[in-house]
């Protein structure tokens, strides 16, 4: 089967699970990783030797990827071996001098998290007091600087009201894209999901927001919209599909296909201090199991968009149905579709002021 399939376009380095902000809808694991093992001076053996094996970005997250005091060494050794760099981040952390430093160590782009627009917003969601401030400042250093910067805005219930002031406010912090990213269900936010769960309400005017702003401020602003999977009738290919474009390789060096595969109970996942990565990622029975086309079930083996979403998120088919070789339940033609719809009826009526669990 390796000979198949193509090199990853693509590695999310999770540095840390460490962070200051306690988002609830954080899609780090429920149970967070202590003690980071993997990541050394050399990327812990996850650059493989030679351009041929890896063709394109490494993306450093967390947790808070700057609470790694190596992080400048980490950046610096992904670019000599050719990858393109790209930080996401909270901020906080983050002086005008290591910033000045990941510059000097050859750091590609940054993509900045944003809570909310106004402080008491932003400081609730991500249970930091003085948080957006503190942001603010880093993000006109990132400018300063010259990093091309992308917001990334995580949108539910609480701020979907106000995504043309997030729009308004990647403008003003000089962002060359903003990711608006609707919540997906999965580690924290699964937990909170009656909390954070728009209404479809919501949702029809932020489409409508987004196509008007999309056209506005074309070539100005790239916008990218990821609206939530609940209301949809289709299920996106998730990852452009199970093990074919990227990977996630966590604090500890478990390889994953995605940020959410641990919650798959009968997967089990190698680490890259113990395979070479090539190794896990082209022959691993967990990047295998559903790759391509040949293992889904009936309904999707005889879909007109079986080649399109792959069946959907097996994550979300193991959050919502607890079978992860199951249609996505997002997909109407699914039997699926009557459970997702139930949950979505009474997650949206359940709660009125929310009370988050925060990420702890």
């Amino acid at each position: 089967m390796s000979d198949r399939i193509d090199p990853p376009m693509a590695m999310l380095a999770e540095l840390t699970h460490r962070c200051p902000l306690a988002c609830p809808y954080c899609s780090n694991p429920t149970e967070l990783t202590g003690k980071e093992r993997a990541f050394d001076r050399s990327l812990g053996g996850c650059v493989p030797a030679g351009r041929s094996a890896w063709r394109a970005a490494i993306a450093f997250v967390g947790g808070e990827p700057a609470s790694r005091r190596d992080l400048v060494e980490l950046v610096a050794a992904a670019r000599e071996a050719g990858l393109y760099t790209n930080l996401i981040t909270s901020g906080i952390g983050l002086t005008e001098r290591r910033l000045k430093e990941l510059d000097e160590a050859g750091l590609d782009h940054v993509q900045l998290s944003l809570q909310g627009v106004t402080a008491a917003m932003a400081d609730r969601i991500g249970g930091y007091k003085g948080g957006f401030d503190r942001k603010m400042h880093v993000a006109r250093v990132i400018a300063d600087i010259g990093f091309p910067l992308t917001l990334n805005a995580v949108m539910h219930r609480a701020n979907l009201d106000d995504l043309e002031a997030t729009i308004r406010m990647a403008q003003h912090l000089g962002a060359r894209r903003i990711e608006i990213a609707c919540v997906q269900f999965q580690g924290w936010a699964l937990i909170n999901r009656a909390q954070l769960q728009p209404s479809r309400a919501q949702v029809d005017v932020a489409k409508a927001a987004v196509a008007k702003a999309v056209e506005e401020l074309r070539g100005a602003l790239v916008i990218d919209f990821v609206p939530p999977d609940y209301y949809s009738d289709f299920p996106k290919a998730c990852m452009n599909g199970w093990g074919s474009t990227g990977l996630n390789v966590t604090p500890d060096g478990t390889v994953l296909p995605c940020h959410a595969a641990e919650t798959i109970p009968h997967l089990s996942f190698e680490k890259v201090q113990d395979l070479p990565l090539s190794e896990i990622w082209y022959n691993s029975p967990a990047f295998n199991a559903y790759r391509g086309t040949d293992w889904l079930p009936e309904l999707c083996q005889t879909c007109d968009r079986r080649d399109i979403d792959f069946g959907g998120c097996r994550c979300q088919a193991m959050a919502v149905l607890g079978d992860a070789a199951a249609p996505d339940p997002v997909c109407r033609k699914s039997d699926g579709r009557s459970v997702l719809d139930a949950l979505l009826e009474q997650d949206v009526h359940e709660i009125a002021a929310p009370e988050y669990v925060y990420r702890r």
